[in-house]
């Protein structure tokens, strides 16, 4: 049951590690109400296995870690952001340390020494890690510290709609947003002086993913019909390697297999990566994504394989009992088989432009986590990054906003309540359904990891088909959980798609056969909003 329409200090929409960090940073100046479409702790931070990375070693440097992220993003980091996050990390690290976070470490002595991993593209071990499960014992441990808070309510099973706007002043303004309550089927306006949106990302646009359902790009599409300018859409990541069995629905195989030395095979028991990249397996995701891709489509191969039979079974079961627990359900011993793995979409390294303290550029309005686009990916996510961003960002918003609701009073304004005019409820419900598997098959189809301008025109053409289909539908019938979500993955289609074809050139995650090489003539951001439409 949503509460009364009386007004919020904070919104935040997601329940992420984002989002989480942002209301326990706001928690004690106002009342914050965080809206999740599903449980709290059904996110993509959840679903990450490999870890955090900071720099918490005496052997490793902030430097190091920097330079690592600045080369993975393919010349399109924003070097002031990378710097300013690897140097944060470790403070936002020790705080999850004092909620109860428990990473994997041992004793030496007196003194507690936390146990590093490495992943492709780092040059130290500096991935501070659970298990093959981080990400759920991080959300768990912001998770109880968010439910002990008094100011703070939960409200799960509630959808983001759109914001509510307010355009007279001369920066467009948001103050909170329509939510529609999964219980219910009721469309309520949640008024609040600042709004966070830490929706997460987008896998679910795609026909394969590694993410959980909930990931429909949500915050990238309300933002976007708002007015809020999106970036760098066209930098979709795929994970290399995706668990490839029938019964295994998008199970991830944590790139930490390949830092603790497993090997990518043929079929055929050939060692491919050594003929892609020097690093071979620790080459960064784009490249070794990449040479799976090819492997399979010259090949005809159906998948390739991970090996990691070389460790002992012991150490696998410590560090990876997740995967060795999962893979055995499914008939495969990874201590002494090979993993069947394919590539996957994974992570959205575009999404709402913001500046150095989350801010969108609309007023009142904060992004943080895998919805923003801060920089700090660039054209390829380094791996282990996208925990530590969501983190110093949520906590970075959260600092901003708690300073600007405190020196500025002023209650949100009158907004209208929701009309839903002569929308019936529908008959159709197929046409969804439809219409949701068409968009996420032309998207794995043309706009994969490999692309064209045929390709990709082909793609643009047939979601602008459906965006109209689904628009007739959204205004026809009463809104449900799944139009809003199809309504929202195939604004972001569309957006990866225009993004892509903006871009006429081969770089980090976007690739093309027409134009194959890097061109530094486009060392920029791919930005656009509503008003370039």
């Amino acid at each position: 049951m949503l509460p009364s329409d009386a007004p919020w200090d904070y919104l935040v929409i997601g329940s992420g590690i984002a989002g989480l960090t942002f209301a326990l940073r706001v928690a004690d100046s106002g009342r914050v109400a965080i809206v999740t479409k599903d449980r709290t702790d059904e996110s993509n931070s959840s679903y990450a296995q490999g870890g955090v990375a900071t720099v918490w070693s005496p052997e490793d440097s902030f430097e190091s870690h920097a330079a690592d992220t600045i080369r993975a993003g393919a010349g399109l980091c924003h070097e002031d952001v990378v710097e300013m996050v690897v140097h944060e990390g470790p403070d936002r690290i020790r705080e999850l340390i004092a909620l109860g976070t428990r990473f994997d470490s041992h004793l030496t002595g007196d003194a507690v020494e936390y146990d590093l991993g490495r992943e492709g593209g780092h040059s130290r071990r500096r991935v501070l890690h659970a298990g093959d499960l981080t990400g759920q014992e991080i959300v768990r441990a912001l998770s109880v510290a968010v439910r002990r808070h008094p100011s703070v309510h939960l409200l799960e099973g509630v959808l983001a709609v759109d914001l509510l706007m307010d355009r007279r002043a001369a920066q467009p303004t948001c103050w909170g947003a329509y939510v529609y309550d999964r219980a219910t089927g009721d469309v309520r306006t949640l008024r609040a002086r600042a709004t966070a949106l830490c929706s997460g990302g987008a896998g679910k646009v795609y026909l394969y993913t590694t993410n959980p359902d909930v990931a429909t790009g949500d915050g990238v599409a309300i933002a976007y019909r708002a007015g809020a300018a999106v970036g760098n859409m066209e930098f979709f990541q795929f994970h290399p390697t995706c668990l490839f069995h029938p019964q295994a629905k998008s199970f991830l195989i944590s790139e930490a297999l390949r830092g603790e030395g497993a090997r990518l095979r043929a079929p055929d028991g050939r060692l491919f990566m050594p003929g892609y990249h020097p690093d071979a397996e620790l080459a960064p995701r784009d490249v070794v994504a990449r040479a799976i891709d090819h492997e399979m489509k010259v090949h005809g191969y159906e998948c390739v394989y991970l090996d990691i039979t070389h460790q002992p079974a012991t150490f696998l079961a410590e560090r990876f009992p997740h995967i060795l627990q999962r893979c055995r359900e499914l008939g495969i011993d990874i201590t002494r088989e090979w993993i069947p793995v394919v590539p996957a979409a994974h992570y959205m390294c575009g999404g709402v432009v913001t500046d150095r303290d989350g801010r969108a550029h609309i007023g009142r309005l904060y992004a943080a986590g895998e919805v923003a686009m801060t920089g700090l990916h660039g054209a390829n996510r380094l791996a282990s990054n996208s925990l530590l961003e969501g983190l110093v960002f949520g906590h970075r918003a959260g600092t901003h906003a708690r300073a600007l609701l405190e020196r500025d009073a002023t209650a949100p304004p009158p907004m209208p309540q929701w009309n839903p005019g002569t929308a019936v409820n529908s008959d159709e419900s197929v046409v969804v359904t439809q219409n949701w598997d068409e968009v996420r098959r032309t998207m794995w189809n043309f706009v994969g990891i490999v692309r064209s301008d045929r390709r990709l025109e082909r793609a643009r053409k047939r979601i602008a088909m459906l965006q109209e289909e689904i628009r007739e539908y959204y205004w026809d019938f009463l809104v449900t959980g799944d139009l809003l979500e199809l309504r929202n993955i195939a604004t972001v289609a569309a957006l990866i798609v225009r993004s892509a074809l903006m871009r006429r050139e081969s770089r980090g995650l976007h690739y093309t056969i027409d134009y194959p090489e890097r061109d530094d003539a486009w060392r920029r951001d791919t930005i656009i909003s509503m008003s370039d439409s």
